[in-house]
């Protein structure tokens, strides 16, 4: 994810807002242009009540998603916000960001703990699945004797882009439910537009969920489902909220059962709802992924690689990560996006030795489960595999190590689409409560202090059943399979 450094400085402001912003202009004024998030209604009156408004202002509008009342606006007014908030066709109006929209600041490593190490070139068949040391600990080569997933599970990946011509995913990406996001939030379904530019993250993430079975290099935990890549990570390595409103909504029209959330919506951290302008975000993200999980879609997302209690925070120092961070207060109401919304399955990460990682975030009542992520500082396998990290499929038909819990997540979303694979009658909450009540139960350490120094020490609350670290416990694609039962 773009901007993870932190910030020093010590500003104190209220709970989760920014410093203040001066509302009024002067006429002909103009300030930075912005993209917006206008929540209003979802129906047509209402929304064609607000473009007209957009426009009277001087805004255009980008993109209507009149299903959840949530329009993208652009503007350079700087009153353009407020003016709007005085409407009574406005529930909420905010800055999906605080730099220009034609600013291009930022990476490509979204929410990598460490960067891709160690590529290798694809071998003649798949003893490279010999280092996917996840791939044991969670039961998939027991699951494969029964199951390699159902071809008409779809999984979204919402990420950076998938590789069309990889030569182990290829034959599994569904290109014509693909799509890219990122101009603002407009869906172009061009095959160019989804593929990746400048990032490996999504196809790895992909390869992950869904590498083929076919002999060439590593093996997905459901290598049967198809892929469709949805590109909502911009050359800055930004995930805007706009970028997710459009692949949720994407996600929720074209039914998928599945998407992998491997991010946070920037450029802020946590959101909190007493900010203008993070109120609407919250509400925006929040329509878009109830609309998805309406629609049959189960949202599956990472926890953050911050080693946060998400239960317990307290500051903020890497917001916004599209200008300067600034310290800021933040408590437990101010939320990740979309890892915190209700119904997401938000997913903590492992090691090889099946602790907690030393970069994952936690929190009583905020993890779901857990699954395999990567440990290379603390969890070291006594195998090939790199330092314990994720082996998966990289751009140009290659492999590579990456580790973080945005590799955890897409453990989880395998081994939910292969529960949807084998319970074809389950929506998004029955297939939330197969894969909490198939996973491995993980009891609490006594102590979490991995580099014995304090560097990322962590409290685990609660117990064997459920708990801050592991949630319902780690993911088990073994079970998955096994409808008998249920």
């Amino acid at each position: 994810m773009a901007g993870l450094a932190l910030a020093a400085g010590a500003l104190t402001l209220p709970v989760g807002t920014a410093a203040a912003a001066d509302t009024t202009a002067a006429a002909g004024e103009t300030g930075p242009l912005l993209n917006y998030l206008v929540n209003t209604k979802a129906n047509h009156g209402q929304v064609k009540l607000a473009e007209r408004a957009i426009g009277r202002l001087g805004g255009t509008v980008v993109q209507s998603y009149e299903q959840i009342g949530v329009i993208i606006a652009r503007s350079d007014n700087p009153a353009f916000a407020a003016s709007l908030r005085a409407s009574h066709q406005i529930d909420s109006v905010g800055a999906s960001r605080t730099s220009a929209v034609t600013a291009g600041i930022g990476d490509d490593t979204v929410e990598l703990a460490e960067p891709p190490v160690g590529l290798l070139a694809a071998g003649p068949d798949e003893p490279l699945q010999a280092d996917q040391w996840s791939l044991g600990t969670i039961g998939v080569p027991e699951a494969h004797r029964t199951s390699l997933g159902s071809r008409r599970v779809v999984v979204g990946v919402l990420d950076s882009g998938i590789d069309g011509t990889h030569e182990d995913l290829a034959a599994n990406i569904d290109a014509g439910q693909s799509v890219s996001c990122i101009d603002s939030g407009k869906p172009n379904t061009d095959w160019a537009a989804w593929q990746p530019t400048s990032s490996d993250h999504g196809t790895h993430v992909a390869g992950t969920i869904a590498a083929a079975k076919n002999g060439k290099g590593v093996l997905g935990v459901a290598p049967n489902v198809r892929l469709a890549a949805v590109k909502v990570v911009d050359n800055g390595g930004f995930i805007f909220p706009e970028y997710a409103v459009c692949g949720f909504v994407w996600a929720g029209e074209h039914h998928f059962q599945v998407t992998n959330n491997s991010y946070y919506v920037d450029p802020w951290l946590f959101n909190c709802a007493n900010d203008p302008d993070q109120a609407a975000i919250l509400t925006a993200v929040k329509r878009a992924v109830a609309f998805a999980g309406r629609n049959g879609v189960l949202s599956v997302a990472a926890a953050g690689n911050e080693n946060i209690d998400l239960a317990h925070k307290t500051t903020d120092s890497s917001s916004p990560d599209d200008t300067v961070p600034l310290p800021r207060p933040v408590d437990s109401s101010c939320l990740s996006l979309p890892t915190e919304l209700p119904d997401v399955v938000n997913v903590a990460s492992v090691g090889v030795n099946g602790d907690k990682s030393f970069f994952s975030s936690y929190g009583q009542g905020k993890i779901t489960v857990a699954a395999p992520g990567g440990d290379s500082r603390y969890q070291i396998p006594n195998t090939p595999a790199k330092n314990g990290r994720i082996l998966s499929t990289v751009r140009g038909s290659k492999y590579g190590y990456m580790q973080g819990t945005s590799m955890a997540s897409p453990h989880a979303a395998g081994v939910a689409a292969l529960l949807a694979s084998s319970h074809p009658w389950a929506g998004p909450e029955q297939l939330r409560r197969l894969l909490t009540n198939e996973a491995d139960e993980h009891a609490c350490p006594a102590v979490f202090d991995p580099s014995g120094d304090g560097a990322w020490k962590a409290v685990c609350e609660g117990g064997t059943g459920r708990n801050g670290f592991y949630g319902a416990g780690i993911v088990d694609a073994a079970a998955a399979v096994q409808w008998w039962r249920w």
